[in-house]
């Protein structure tokens, strides 16, 4: 901590000595190889799910590890409504709270036990079983614990089907894809888990039946009562479908999963495609030491978190990302040693580059060359347009001083032409793929959970242009389209939302940072207009927060939430790039960032500040609370000492 003489003769003397431990802090966390990766937490969800896999699978019990899942399950039940949120605090959910009890039943938890007793209890009143999700209740199902009548209809046939067919899995978003064609084959075949525990849940049941709610926003009623009808149909004439068909379609779901393996970082490198794949090859026949099915099998393990007392799965790992941003906030600490460090970060990610392989994205764009970067370690088939402008505005920022022998124009060149090459017809960019914009589909039963598509983002939106304008294009028809879009995004009280964060602040710091980079002036409307937002929200602690209630459908403007240390510094980081780095609020929100740090040098964060589909999944990243606020406090000292105040980056 700065010493009070130092105080007196230097007022940013705190603010120096909280990004010098922070960063020493970060610098400690970094792996041999150059490269960062923290701990990507969801819900119960993911965790129950692998304990039942295990069973489904009739593996050799690892008493241990579930004994530690156990632990984290029971340590997450919520201690006011008895069950489990999608977030943490969050309100109670049914289906993650029918399988967190699940999973703690397989473990070997007393039902007659006051946690189970409480859990069920809450389940009941929220509906029973019956009252889950589609995703739920297949899992339910492949147990014999709950009908396959009550699951919509999805005909494996559906991968033969044409692309002009209304209803084809290339419309859909990539995860989505990679979860539903696995999930085709054991819904046609509709296998019965091997569970030796013989372990169900009746007890969860009530007599009523409840219908399936969708979580989509723009649902429409006339859609919903078509695809309604279609599945009446669908049901009744499945089991009359051709075998031969049948069995092509099966084949060419498979087909599709082996190509996109991707070895031992999974189907899509996320939990529930690869847990699919698994259940798949098993409900095929597939022997355990089957490559396909091994190293599939293989490929979930790699996501635990096993500690000395508790264990959980993650949905996925996220290096890529974490990496692009902890070299940003390093390059914005400076100094020797820090920038040693994010050189080491960039080296890593340079061959990480998807350069070779065409995936899903060129069904839309076949004539775009590859040149993306995926979220995870490998994922060549899905690269995404947000980590791929990360990583290019990094090896930009640091190309003239830090590249190593042969440098990183060619890769920042290839990164910008395939980001820029999967714009949107409305001039906005989706996450992994363009025009990504069917949402007649989110109607579709099979849909509840609402995350079918992939459509533009303010937020992804703004990393391009970002990007963009940091490589020197401001000027050009797809900037101007870019920009058209954001403006359209703003919000009546001058945010943006977030899709892939917590939520309007993190959209209206992407979107600031955006414009900032492209030349609009911080006099402008659209940035007065949101500067003001963001102050008028500032909690009276100085820092900034927001919970992820605010992707409800009926939101209806901000809700005060606690202050968090991810998001106070996507606030400062968004005042600042508007170029009001004088006005009191940023000063309050950096103190409140320096008066949080903790011991080790970082911040603590339990609150969810990450998105994964709204009002179904959040994430917890674990490195958001380390690298965003060294990122603030570096840049406000940077630009206090700067006679130029500003922001010359696009992040």
């Amino acid at each position: 901590m700065a010493s009070v003489a130092e105080a007196l003769t230097d007022p940013l003397a705190a603010i120096d000595a909280c990004a010098t431990r922070a960063a020493d802090a970060l610098s400690r966390a970094q792996q041999d190889d150059g490269h960062w990766v923290f701990e990507l937490e969801a819900d119960a969800t993911i965790p129950a799910e692998f304990v039942l896999l295990k069973h489904y699978l009739g593996e050799p019990r690892d008493a241990a590890l579930e004994a530690k899942i156990g632990v984290y399950l029971r340590r997450i039940q919520s201690r006011d409504h008895h069950g489990w949120p999608l977030f943490h605090g969050g309100a109670f959910d049914t289906s993650a709270s029918v399988k967190a009890y699940y999973a703690l039943k397989m473990i070997g938890d007393d039902i007659d036990a006051p946690h189970m007793v409480r859990a069920r209890a809450a389940i009941h009143a929220a509906g029973g079983a019956a009252a889950v999700n589609v995703f739920t209740r297949i899992q339910l199902a492949l147990f014999g614990a709950g009908s396959w009548s009550v699951v919509p209809t999805m005909p494996v046939e559906l991968i033969l089907l044409p692309r002009w067919f209304p209803v084809h899995l290339s419309k859909m978003s990539y995860w989505a894809r990679t979860v539903i064609v696995p999930l085709l084959v054991l819904a046609a075949k509709q296998p019965v888990a091997k569970n030796p525990s013989g372990v169900k849940v009746d007890e969860l049941y009530t007599l009523k039946a409840a219908p399936l709610k969708s979580q989509a926003e723009g649902a429409k009623r006339s859609w919903q009562l078509f695809f309604g009808g279609l599945d009446v149909v669908l049901k009744r004439v499945e089991p009359l479908w051709p075998k031969g068909l049948r069995a092509k379609a099966v084949q060419a779901c498979v087909d599709f999963v082996t190509e996109r393996l991707n070895g031992e970082d999974g189907l899509g490198a996320i939990y529930p495609a690869m847990a699919n794949s698994v259940m798949m090859f098993d409900c095929l026949g597939y022997p355990e030491d089957h490559p396909h099915r091994a190293i599939a099998r293989q490929s979930v393990e790699k996501l635990l978190v096993i500690k000395d007392d508790e264990a959980y799965c993650q949905p996925c790992v996220s290096p890529v990302w974490d990496t692009a941003l902890a070299a940003h906030a390093m390059l914005e600490a400076g100094g020797e040693a820090n920038e040693a460090r994010a050189k080491a970060a960039l080296e890593w990610l340079k061959p990480l580059q998807v350069l070779d392989v065409k995936g899903d994205w060129a069904e839309v764009k076949p004539d775009v060359r590859p040149g993306g970067w995926a979220f995870q370690y490998n994922n060549a088939h899905y690269p995404d347009l947000d980590d791929t402008a990360v990583v290019v505005m990094a090896m930009d920022r640091a190309k003239d001083r830090l590249a190593l022998a042969g440098g990183y124009d060619e890769a920042i060149a290839r990164g910008n032409e395939w980001t820029v090459g999967l714009q949107s017809k409305n001039g906005g960019f989706g996450a992994f793929d363009a025009d990504n914009t069917y949402h007649y589909l989110n109607n579709i039963p099979f849909a509840d959970h609402g995350a079918l598509l992939d459509p533009p983002t303010s937020d992804v939106t703004a990393r391009c242009v970002s990007m963009m304008a940091q490589l020197g294009e401001t000027d050009s028809d797809r900037m101007k389209a870019a920009l058209a879009y954001l403006a359209e995004e703003q919000m009546p009280d001058g945010s943006w939302f977030g899709r892939w964060g917590v939520n309007y602040i993190y959209g209206t710091w992407s979107v600031m940072c955006a414009l900032n980079a492209a030349g609009v002036s911080p006099k402008a409307p659209t940035m007065e207009r949101a500067v003001d937002w963001l102050v008028s929200i500032q909690n009276e602690d100085g820092g900034w927060g927001e919970d992820c209630d605010s992707y409800a459908l009926d939101y209806a403007g901000y809700t005060p939430a606690p202050s968090t240390a991810s998001q106070t510094a996507w606030a400062l980081l968004a005042l600042m790039a508007a170029g009001v780095v004088e006005h009191p609020a940023v000063a309050r929100g950096v103190e409140w960032l320096v008066a949080h740090q903790d011991a080790d040098g970082l911040w603590g964060q339990e609150m969810y500040t990450g998105g994964g589909f709204p009002r179904v999944f959040y994430l917890r990243y674990h490195g958001y609370p380390k690298y965003f606020p060294l990122w603030a406090v570096a840049r406000y000292r940077n630009l206090k000492r700067s006679n130029e105040k500003t922001v010359a980056f696009g992040m």
